[in-house]
């Protein structure tokens, strides 16, 4: 190992660094890590793999590498990123790539771009889904830079990507910061399925009075029908998971308190400076906020508490549920597909949606059978610009609206809440609606603030003194 130069170099050996640097090595490419932890550091050596070798110094790191250099860095978003940068530009050569693999705020992967730019580095923003063991065994990646640039990874990243029919995850998503963009958006759709699952789970226990081996009978039920998904699948074994006695589910030891990293609210926000609607995804985001606000619930619960019990048996609801779960999620999957579809055009990302649907095939958190639908939509036609208009979305939809309906009124009598099933319901009535109410809104904004209005028929802007009920 220490005779020949390695074709690819990570900075940041935790789980996911490791994982990711283990599998290059699996496929035969020499590989070389950096950390500051000697104890991480230690731990990869001591592997004794032929293929890996890891580094303390970052000098002794670099020199280990193969020109032009490629350098991933798999450290937390943040300061950290450009500190790293900082250390490695002294030690790079014009035509070195450095590949930001974490999940950074596209707007920052924009700014170091165009900085690395200058000084004749390339620079990639690379999203990477599918957790550790997606790591280890075959992720699904988004890259995004420069194009000639993706040309001496390429190789790599195919090789180590999940495979879907022995077709990698892993395809060239544009320039700039297109690779982040779409993992961004990758990650609040995973938000708003799990939020849809969680309000599943609710509905069958609140709603229904299902037990927990029931509820796990529903979820491995879906798994393998056509709302088969990973985040389906893994929750069917949560509800399997006993604690630590094994005399119930480690799940009813969990606090009801949802964490989060940012990278739903970062969805919300830049679908809002792209004016462009993601409520499901918004009110996913809304709802592990709330969740954390856990004494002002418990006290409003002894206020407002009771909630009925629906007198349906369960066996005949869970067709009306799946149903609304379908809808629900491929209005989740809508919302995200439209936003990229809105950043393409605005940033000039030049998206090729199909592919992008195709790489989170396998590998990735929000895998599906739903999105080999998806590409199939995209590449019959890559220009259309929301999925609920595509010929079979459009069956499928019209045939899931009973259940929806059905769900979300049902759960609004009963006082049980399901805000995301609500969202996608209100978001599709909406959508469908050829006039909206808000003419009356102009007018309001018109009336306090003198903001105008647009007529029909009619070019120009106006403005009337409502006061007074002449038009000016």
């Amino acid at each position: 190992m220490a005779a020949k130069k390695c074709a690819f170099g990570m900075i940041g050996l935790g789980t996911m660094g490791s994982n990711l640097l283990l599998n290059i090595a699996d496929h035969g490419f020499a590989a070389a890590g950096f950390d500051k932890s000697e104890e991480q550091v230690k731990k990869l050596n001591d592997l004794e793999n032929e293929n890996v070798k890891g580094f303390t110094d970052i000098k002794e790191f670099v020199g280990s590498l193969k020109s032009p250099r490629t350098l991933m860095m798999l450290v937390p978003a943040g300061k950290i990123v450009d500190d790293v940068i900082e250390e490695l530009l002294p030690l790079l050569d014009k035509g070195d790539i450095i590949i930001d693999g974490g999940n950074s705020h596209f707007t920052d992967t924009e700014v170091r771009a165009a900085e690395l730019d200058k000084k004749g580095l390339h620079f990639f923003g690379m999203g990477i889904s599918g957790g550790e063991e997606g790591a280890r065994h075959g992720p699904s990646m988004m890259p995004g830079g420069n194009k000639q640039a993706y040309k001496e990874v390429r190789h790599i990243f195919e090789a180590i990507a999940a495979k879907v029919n022995d077709v990698p995850c892993v395809a060239y998503i544009g320039p700039g910061a297109s690779g982040h963009f779409v993992k961004m958006v990758h990650n609040g759709i995973e938000y708003a399925l799990m939020e849809l699952i969680s309000e599943s789970y609710e509905f069958m226990q609140r709603g229904l009075g299902m037990d927990n081996k029931a509820i796990k009978g529903v979820f491995d039920k879906w798994s393998k029908g056509r709302l088969q998904g990973f985040l389906i699948e893994i929750t069917a074994e949560i509800f399997s998971f006993k604690n630590a006695k094994g005399d119930h589910l480690l799940l009813d030891d969990i606090k009801d308190e949802a964490k989060a990293k940012g990278t739903g609210k970062w969805t919300s926000q830049g679908a809002m400076d792209l004016v462009l609607p993601v409520p499901l995804i918004d009110t996913a985001v809304s709802m592990r906020d709330l969740s954390k606000y856990k004494e002002l619930r418990t006290e409003a619960s002894k206020i407002y508490n009771g909630s009925d019990k629906l007198k349906d048996k369960p066996e005949e609801y869970i067709k009306h549920l799946e149903k609304a779960f379908y809808f629900a999620m491929v209005n989740a999957y809508a919302q995200g597909m439209h936003l990229l579809y809105k950043a393409s055009e605005v940033y000039n990302y030049k998206l090729e949606l199909d592919q992008i649907a195709k790489i989170w095939r396998g590998g990735c958190i929000i895998r599906s059978e739903f999105l080999d639908k998806i590409y199939s939509a995209f590449q019959a036609n890559a220009q259309l610009e929301h999925l609920l208009l595509d010929k079979y979305v459009q069956t499928e939809i019209k045939k899931s609206l009973p259940g929806i309906r059905k769900v979300v009124s049902d759960a609004v009598n009963a006082g049980i809440g399901l805000p995301a099933f609500a969202s996608s319901i209100s978001y599709f009535d909406t959508f469908r609606s050829e006039q909206m109410p808000s003419n009356l809104i102009q007018a309001q904004r018109d009336f306090f603030g003198a903001h105008t209005y647009e007529l029909i028929g009619r070019e120009g802007v106006f403005h009337t003194d409502w006061a007074s009920n002449v038009e000016a």
